[in-house]
């Protein structure tokens, strides 16, 4: 397979929620979005670039998604310690706290938090990593 490209997309029903989440707290630059798109307004982040990126939509009839297990992560692998300690600083003052892993391995150099609508992330510190 020649994929050049992945998008990972997600409804959600608090697309400002996740807005805030991922852009303010996490930091992540938006680079694209749109509105009435077929019923849909939607937002994509790039990692770091449209490469590989993340898209949050919501249809303006809503879209309630399932609730996810506590292993449903989204994994961001960071160098440096002090620029996970930002971010889990900037995400706490919006709200959103350390919550323990399901799985004990990301606890061991990482920091998981829960976005609006219960999905979770990982910080995981790369310093040191083969």
């Amino acid at each position: 397979m020649n994929a050049v490209q992945i998008r990972i997309a997600r409804p959600t029903d608090q697309l400002e929620r996740v807005i805030e989440f991922y852009e303010r707290g996490l930091g992540l630059k938006r680079i694209g979005s749109f509105k009435k798109h077929s019923g849909y307004n939607g937002v994509m982040y790039g990692l770091p670039d449209a490469t590989y990126h993340l898209e949050f939509t919501q249809h303006i009839e809503g879209s309630p998604c399932p609730a996810p297990t506590e292993d449903n992560l989204l994994v961001f692998y960071v160098p440096e310690y002090a620029e996970i300690a930002q971010v889990v600083d900037r995400l706490s003052q919006l709200g959103y706290g350390e919550v323990e892993p399901e799985n004990p391995y990301w606890s061991e150099k990482g920091i998981t938090i829960e976005d609006p609508d219960g999905w979770r992330i990982v910080l995981m510190n790369t310093k040191g990593l083969q």
